[in-house]
């Protein structure tokens, strides 16, 4: 009998962790079907290739392996060039900021890793 409630304490457990954790996405499906990803939340994981901004407000581009995507930051902050990040954003296409226009970028919408 207490085996039984101790595997399934484990058991949930397990599966908390699992349905916890955020599926990362690839650059790569992004940048290939980016109206499939337009206006969900996704979670990109890499370095950061080039960033701009001033005042925790700013861009910067985020290389996976796969690809690149350009990530706006507003309100929280912007890191250096190389930096390892993980980013929680928006999807979005045709997006200005400043002087120039991107394409396809991820809004950011949580605090990076």
């Amino acid at each position: 009998m207490m085996k039984r409630v101790l595997l399934g304490i484990l058991g949930s457990l397990a599966i908390a962790l699992l349905l916890g954790c955020a599926a990362h996405t690839k650059i790569s499906d992004i940048n290939k079907d980016p109206g499939r990803f337009a206006g969900r939340e996704v979670t990109v994981s890499g370095h950061t290739s080039q960033s701009f901004g001033a005042l925790s407000n700013g861009a910067f581009q985020v290389d996976d392996g796969s690809g690149t995507i350009w990530v706006v930051s507003q309100n929280f902050g912007v890191p250096g060039n190389g930096s390892k990040v993980t980013v929680t954003g928006t999807v979005q296409q045709g997006f200005n900021f400043g002087a120039r226009s991107f394409g396809t970028v991820i809004r950011q919408t949580k605090n990076r890793k």
